[in-house]
């Protein structure tokens, strides 16, 4: 008789499909948008909802499958090899954007006017909109926004490793506490980073600067808010039951994926508002 297959092969799905509608549907509504037809709005928030609607749909199979014990073994192992590859691919995303930064602001400046290799018309310059241009501005100052925003994620970085700490001891109330506190934390970070966008003088059309600036930092913040919403489900399933002190991987992923944006930020603050 062979042995059994140390996979576990979960039988035919209709969440991929839907996922493919809904994004669909989502990208859609987006160029609708920019495109200013009314249909557009109306087609975001219904392939949106439909996207909600296939995430709490497939992951509540996870999770009941999780809860069965038919992800362990070797299938947990590749959850935690597909977890690294997932945040080195966000690494090398943002690798491009620092890279276009560096490239920007310490070589191509001039150059990138002179030869106009990104639009007819294009006027470098740094921090400006460009020479002769009517909008100039100063750069966001480090020591304000930004650097109380940096004291918050890695605060909120400790807080999600206590809460670890109250897993594998199993304090429930160490790791419910630890939860709320990372998620207000990512609350705040996302408000003032609101409010810092809304008092800035340039817009993300302000030459390379605003264009890097806006890119950097607005993806940045998407990045916050996922990881926001993956640790408010954490929170949930902590709140069901779901974890020991042996079996959390889910908790250990989110973890991860916090503190990867925490690295990110520290490299911003650095190289985009302090240097």
């Amino acid at each position: 008789m062979d042995s059994p297959s140390p996979y576990y092969q979960p039988p035919p799905s209709r969440w991929p499909i839907i996922g493919s509608v809904a994004l669909l549907a989502f990208a859609s509504g987006f160029v609708l948008f920019l495109a200013k037809s009314d249909a557009g709005a109306y087609l975001m928030v219904a392939g949106g909802l439909l996207l909600f609607l296939m995430l709490s749909g497939w992951f509540g199979t996870v999770i009941r499958e999780s809860l069965a014990g038919k992800l362990a073994g070797q299938v947990d192992k590749s959850f935690r090899w597909g977890m690294v590859w997932f945040i080195f691919s966000e690494v090398m995303f943002f690798a491009g954007f620092f890279g276009a930064l560096f490239y920007a602001r310490n070589i191509a400046v001039p150059g990138l006017a002179e030869a106009q290799l990104l639009w007819p018309g294009y006027a470098g310059g740094w921090p400006t909109a460009g020479p002769g241009s009517k909008e100039a501005f100063t750069p966001v100052a480090a020591w304000g926004i930004p650097a109380v925003n940096t004291l918050i994620l890695l605060s909120s970085g400790a807080t999600v490793t206590w809460a670890h700490w109250g897993l594998q001891n199993g304090r429930r109330w160490q790791i419910v506490l630890g939860l709320l506190l990372t998620i207000l934390l990512g609350a705040t970070f996302l408000g003032l980073q609101a409010h810092e966008y809304l008092a800035t003088a340039f817009s993300i059309r302000s030459g390379i600067y605003g264009a890097t600036f806006f890119m950097l930092t607005g993806f940045h913040g998407a990045h916050v808010t996922l990881g926001a919403i993956m640790l408010c489900v954490i929170l949930g399933r902590v709140l069901a039951g779901h974890f020991t002190a042996t079996s959390h991987f889910a908790f250990e992923a989110a973890s991860w994926y916090w503190h990867f944006v925490d690295v990110v930020w520290l490299l911003l603050f650095v190289f985009v508002y302090w240097l």
